[in-house]
């Protein structure tokens, strides 16, 4: 296979610029769909020999199922077009692995109707690792811009996301939406005795103590601030809010954490509020936060290491 060489000498000077660079060159007949070119560099990248490349069959079977369809349909479309284009994909090699290409593409035309497509393979192999690399790091970011730091559980601004998400939810479906406040009991006592590395540790194993009160794939569970902790309970009513309400105080109590300083147990303690609302389409989000927090606060003033609900208490 060879490209007409426009005179000799040339055709030598041609043809070494074409077979020196990493660029693989190629050429296709339009009327044939079969290769009248392709550099021997291809051999080196995939291992097929540039003798094997004989039609444009050969091109679709090399290429990656998952990018089959889509590349050759553009390629297809942009050619019949006349238009010129680039396409990336990920290219069989002999040994049964994968390097993705980018295809240069020029579509050569000639009285108006397309003649023959002349173009490029790039190896973009450490590109596209790059690239994934990339979007791994942005995809940890944002996770992480979600992580509580301390506790590993999801944060503050990764609640707010959820409720209002979960409230939208709630108020299509007319299913109830239930919300826990909780707070660690005389946490600051416990700091300030204990220290600050022993605190950290305490809200570790609240949290993680939490999350095994409530299981379903849609309950989120977040530290909002400081010793502050929240179940959002999607599709929950207030009885079964509750349950999850007495069984977070019942696992914390599991723990046996001691607490000499607190003033209602030799224990680590919790208060909760708990709520529970049918979301209708004027009801309004943060006042339904607002009132759970109000029943959090009512907790501490009854004595704390207990739950307080809308409709009575524990």
């Amino acid at each position: 296979m060879s490209i007409d060489p426009p005179s000799q000498p040339d055709s030598d000077v041609y043809k070494t610029l074409l077979e020196s660079t990493k660029a693989i060159p190629w050429r296709i007949d339009w009327q044939t769909m079969t290769f009248s070119y392709i550099g021997p560099q291809i051999e080196a990248l995939l291992g097929w020999t540039p003798q094997s490349w004989i039609s444009v069959d050969d091109w679709v079977e090399r290429m990656h199922p998952d990018d089959r369809e889509y590349v050759v349909n553009f390629c297809v479309s942009q050619s019949r077009a006349g238009v010129d284009h680039e396409a990336d994909y990920r290219a069989l090699t002999v040994k049964g692995d994968y390097v993705w290409i980018r295809d240069v593409v020029h579509v050569v035309r000639k009285d108006g109707e397309v003649e023959a497509l002349i173009g490029f393979m790039f190896d973009i192999s450490e590109r596209k690792k790059t690239e994934e690399h990339l979007v791994r790091l942005q995809k940890q970011l944002e996770e992480y811009s979600y992580q509580d730091g301390l506790t590993g559980i999801a944060n503050r601004r990764m609640f707010d996301t959820v409720l209002e998400r979960e409230w939208a939810s709630a108020q299509r479906s007319q299913l109830p939406l239930s919300l826990i406040i909780l707070d660690i009991d005389f946490f600051k006592q416990y700091n300030d005795h204990y220290g600050h590395i022993k605190g950290d540790e305490c809200l570790r194993q609240v949290a993680h103590t939490l999350s095994r009160a409530a299981n379903r794939p849609r309950d989120f569970i977040a530290r909002i601030g400081g010793e502050e902790f929240v179940w959002l309970l999607p599709e929950t009513d207030a009885a079964s809010a509750r349950q999850v309400a007495q069984r977070c105080l019942h696992l914390i109590r599991q723990q046996q954490i001691v607490h000499d300083f607190s003033a209602v147990s030799s224990l680590l303690t919790l208060s909760l509020g708990v709520g529970t609302r049918m979301v209708k389409p004027d009801s309004p989000m943060l006042e339904f936060v607002e009132e759970v927090d109000k029943l959090l606060y009512q907790a501490k003033r009854n004595g704390r290491m207990r739950a307080e609900f809308a409709e009575g208490e524990v």
